[in-house]
């Protein structure tokens, strides 16, 4: 039987730790992790012609990612990330390869097998990546899932950036922080979380809407109004980098293997949970963790 497949598309870039250097960049962190949940993945990505540029494509290698990898003249990506109790702070540098992600047949052929694509704001603060993406998701088939994780960084993104992107999606990631700002940008301040997320699915024909709350709990509704809440494990956080990412890879890896919504929700969860108590984005998954996805699949 063959797997699902997932296409992410935006950036893939190092994380400039103060461990040193990590491979990242959370469209790439999505497919990761939705491979080691039954996926086939795809992360469609550009790097630089440089060392940087070799390096990360070898590290997707040895981490089992399927990188498609332009290769330009523009510098390799790379974030500067201080951890303050654990908790990334980033500075992101501008103009670089993944900003001049090219239009081609390659990835419309890619996308037009995907049964999910991921994307993201940060991907499209460049005119010629934005474009490259838009264009890619008008080739989407029917039935996949398309799940735009906001994913908030500095003042890289508009209101139109965003109505954009939720026009084209039917998943919706948004963290408790990120839906205060929705509240006001979209004019709904005076409504409950439920209120507003319950808005987010009607107003823009959602099959799923996910909240996240940190280290407090999250939140997936269906637009069938199927609702499943759980608390967020306490667990010693190493590092929160790609957390998040995984909590998408995992659930909708999960959900296209045929997981009930409340089983996928678990398997993100845990899965979100142990990658807190790992330095970067891609650890290896442990026995314990393989084991116990394998068993929420059945």
């Amino acid at each position: 039987m063959s797997k699902p497949i997932v296409v992410s598309l935006g950036e893939l870039l190092w994380d400039m730790l103060p461990t040193g250097k990590r491979a990242g960049g959370a469209p790439v962190n999505f497919a990761y992790h939705a491979t080691n949940n039954g996926c086939e993945a795809y992360a469609v990505s550009a790097v630089g012609e440089d060392e940087l540029g070799d390096e990360l494509a070898i590290a997707a290698e040895k981490a089992g990612i399927h990188a498609v990898l332009q290769r330009n003249a523009w510098p390799t990506g790379t974030v500067e990330v201080a951890l303050k109790n654990g908790i990334p702070e980033y500075t992101i540098v501008e103009n670089v390869a993944w900003d001049h992600i090219s239009y081609t047949r390659q990835l419309i052929d890619i996308v037009e097998q995907a049964d999910a694509v991921c994307f993201g704001t940060l991907a499209q603060r460049s005119p010629e990546s934005h474009d490259t993406i838009i264009e890619l998701l008008k080739h989407t088939k029917d039935g996949a899932l398309k799940f735009f994780d906001i994913n908030l960084r500095g003042d890289m993104y508009s209101k139109e950036l965003i109505e954009e992107m939720l026009s084209y999606a039917n998943v919706f990631k948004i963290n408790d922080e990120e839906l205060l700002l929705m509240r006001g940008m979209f004019g709904i301040e005076n409504t409950s979380d439920e209120e507003a997320c319950k808005w987010f699915i009607e107003q823009f024909d959602l099959r799923y809407l996910i909240l996240t709350g940190g280290a407090t709990f999250s939140t997936i509704m269906s637009n069938d109004g199927e609702v499943s809440t759980l608390a967020t494990p306490h667990v010693t956080v190493a590092d929160t980098v790609g957390a998040g990412d995984s909590f998408s890879g995992t659930f909708t890896g999960r959900i296209l293997n045929g997981d009930s919504l409340g089983l996928a929700h678990r398997a993100a969860v845990n899965t979100a949970a142990f990658v807190c108590t790992q330095e970067g984005a891609w650890p290896a998954y442990p026995a314990e963790i393989t084991d116990y996805l394998a068993e929420v699949g059945k």
